[in-house]
């Protein structure tokens, strides 16, 4: 007990055997007096959380963060070394490689060290709203990344030789409009529109989605439509024209098959599952997995700018903060990893990784449909 500070000292009574806040102890009093006056007023009214929550989250974000710089990591170096990988729209993926990766290297170290430092934010003012800002330009960037990425899939698989080919230059731009709107978003608050505040135990900081005042309103409801609205409409819709093209794609098929009195016309087909059933679960995961990460963030927000502050407690507001951060360890193997010719560059250039992809036999013989269907 003797090296606890803040709230485990007060939690953990030296002077008799008893655990537990005294009455009227607000989360707030442990905040160090530097950034006390940018803790939102809504937060006095919460006890301190046990600190073992704290130590629980800290754990958790520094196995998250672990994960996050392997995947990432890994996919980065794999693109930089294989040229078989270096395609426009592997350029995108490994934008959000990079965006991930910076993502969880700039936030888990300070939110664990936090954690670990009494449960309360250890570092300046400043340092707060630059945490805040860095989480933002990420979460955006990656976001967006994701649009682009469902984007290309749904060009390749639903317009095939018949829709602009994505080129080296166009996947630049891509990125590059990727990262300005993430920047372009995360700026104004530095300038007066929205704010970044210690947000719910008081150990990180994030978008001030509670003060009720025109200009902090203003920028959440603007950050809510262009950066999770237009987003997710970009990507559900993609993938449900996939999914649509895809059926459309195999009935084609079976159609003509049973013109032409033969049972398949794949010749080298032997999966159990028919193809449309196999890329309708791929793209369900992909947008399931996409909305469970970053909806519940959306909802907190959208439910803090419209005044109702009823279940927006200190522990509820770290739960969708954390299903975010998670998508980064997720993205890599879902986007890159588990693709073949990823699989292929690990077993060529990191035999070790004990991963061993077989090389097709001929790249020339696949179809521009049967290419874009493994690529979703």
């Amino acid at each position: 007990m003797a090296n606890m500070t803040g709230p485990q000292v007060a939690y953990y009574s030296q002077n008799e055997p008893s655990f537990g806040y005294p009455d009227g102890v607000s989360i707030v009093d442990f905040v160090p007096e530097t950034i006390k006056s940018m803790v939102h007023q809504h937060w006095y009214s919460f006890p301190p959380v046990n600190p073992m929550w704290h130590y629980l989250l800290g754990v958790i974000y520094i196995f998250l963060g672990f994960f996050s710089i392997v995947g990432n990591g890994l996919v980065i170096y794999l693109y930089t070394k294989s040229k078989a990988l270096k395609t426009p729209a592997n350029l995108l993926v490994v934008n959000l490689a990079l965006s991930d990766l910076i993502m969880l290297t700039t936030n888990f170290p300070p939110f664990a060290y936090n954690c670990f430092s009494g449960g309360r934010w250890m570092f300046s003012a400043f340092y707060c709203e630059l945490y805040a800002a860095l989480g933002a330009v990420t979460g955006v960037c990656s976001i967006w990344t994701l649009g682009m990425i469902s984007w290309d899939r749904y060009n390749i698989i639903c317009n095939g030789f018949n829709g602009p080919k994505l080129t080296q230059g166009k996947a630049v731009v891509m990125c590059l409009f990727c990262w300005c709107m993430a920047i372009g978003w995360a700026l104004p608050p530095f300038f007066g529109w929205g704010k970044y505040i210690p947000e719910g135990i008081l150990d990180s900081c994030s978008y001030d989605y509670l003060t009720q005042d025109f200009m902090t309103k203003s920028y959440n409801m603007c950050i809510i439509f262009f950066d999770f609205c237009l987003p997710c409409a970009l990507i559900v819709c993609s993938y449900v024209f996939i999914v649509k093209a895809i059926f459309a794609h195999e009935a084609a098929m079976r159609a003509q098959a049973k013109k032409m009195n033969v049972a398949n016309l794949r010749s080298n087909e032997a999966e159990s599952q028919r193809a449309e059933i196999r890329i309708a679960k791929t793209a369900i995961a992909n947008v399931s997995l996409w909305l469970v990460c970053w909806t519940p963030y959306a909802v907190i927000t959208i439910q803090g700018v419209s005044g109702n502050y009823e279940n927006i407690t200190p522990l509820v507001t770290m739960l969708p903060a954390l299903l975010a951060k998670s998508a980064s360890c997720y993205n890599p193997f879902v986007y890159a990893i588990s693709h073949p010719k990823f699989r292929l560059a690990i077993t060529q250039h990191m035999p070790w990784f004990c991963v061993h992809e077989n090389q097709p036999k001929s790249e020339d013989n696949k179809s521009n449909s049967t290419e874009a269907q493994e690529k979703a």
